[in-house]
């Protein structure tokens, strides 16, 4: 099965246009490169360091321009805008809360740093629209009611790549403000499929599909029965068509979700059983920062302003991860990094 997006006429916020993706070597940059491929765009511009990323998996056609370099680089950054992209989806950051933990200055870095240069940018280039990735995870904090309604802002955060993901949707919300850039603000809630290498700071699906492929029992920090609101990325790729085509998008946040809680037992016993692994799973400590024992998101925002549908069901996405891995196993096994 191969998704694409849902065209109903949302191709033509890109028809003979120039987009950047920032962060376009990522999974989920990746599959929304390919994606917009297939919109007649003018060019694709890819801005990635490759740090999380590799060059096996750069999405590559001939409206793509690849461009090896970071964000928090003024010239790299002045590069990437010599295009004149007319939208730009911020995807590039540092990923995520564990690695924000051992590493916050370099998080600040880039997930502050980074958004502001590309947000004055930007302002001085006239962009048309200016997608943000935020985190449903990160925006949300402990003591923030369920479902997540986006209306709902919590200080109470455990981790720099929390805080510094808030920071961004500051930084957007006053160059909306003070310089009326049109930004939207798009918050992912726990993105998964095809195109996810896995690693140390990476996420659980892609590092339980690693282990099970190597035979190995499948760590759990809990008890197994915390839940996550896992969005494929298709779906997700889906939503961030839809804010750039959409004008009352423009200046608000919007969950991109499923709005349904799969638990992380059921999940690492549904990646064994597609796997073949007998080796089930192993309980561990919970980390320090880890306080969210059940994450759900409303997505009801989504629906209304960006016809927002997800349609990719759980177990569905991990045969789609699971063939991803088998086709690319090779490349996996070199380039993932514990």
């Amino acid at each position: 099965m191969r998704w694409q997006t849902d065209l109903n006429g949302l191709s033509e916020a890109f028809q003979d246009k120039t987009v950047l993706v920032t962060g376009g070597s990522g999974a989920i940059g990746t599959n929304l490169v390919r994606d917009l491929s297939h919109f007649d765009p003018k060019r694709i511009v890819i801005l990635d360091n490759l740090t999380s990323s590799y060059e096996w998996n750069v999405p590559r056609g001939p409206k793509v321009r690849f461009l090896k370099g970071d964000v928090v680089n003024e010239k790299d950054v002045e590069e990437a805008f010599k295009d004149h992209p007319q939208i730009v989806y911020h995807l590039a950051a540092h990923f995520a809360n564990q690695n924000s933990v051992d590493h916050p200055e370099l998080d600040l870095m880039v997930n502050g740093m980074g958004i502001l240069k590309v947000l004055e940018r930007a302002r001085k280039s006239g962009v048309e629209r200016l997608i943000y990735a935020s985190s449903g995870c990160g925006i949300y904090g402990s003591d923030t009611p369920m479902p997540f309604t986006e209306d709902y802002v919590s200080m109470d955060l455990y981790t720099p790549y929390q805080v510094t993901k808030m920071l961004g949707e500051l930084y957007t919300n006053m160059y909306r403000n003070l310089y009326g850039l049109p930004i939207v603000n798009a918050r992912f809630f726990n993105s998964y499929g095809p195109g996810e290498v896995p690693g140390r700071y990476r996420n659980v699906i892609p590092n339980f599909f690693y282990w099970a492929m190597n035979g190995q029992p499948l760590p759990i920090t809990g008890t197994g029965d915390e839940t996550r609101d896992f969005t494929y990325v298709g779906d997700i790729v889906n939503g961030l068509v839809a804010c750039a085509h959409y004008d009352q998008a423009v200046g608000e946040a919007i969950n991109l979700a499923t709005g349904k809680e799969i638990r992380i037992l059921d999940l690492a016993n549904w990646v064994n059983e597609l796997t073949h692994n007998d080796a089930g799973i192993v309980l561990k400590e919970r980390r320090d920062w880890d306080k969210k024992t059940r994450l759900l998101a409303s997505i009801e925002k989504a629906r209304r302003i960006l016809q927002y549908e997800p349609k990719t069901d759980f177990k569905a996405g991990l045969k789609q991860v699971h063939l991803w891995f088998e086709k690319n196993w090779d490349n996996i096994r070199k380039s993932a990094e514990f």
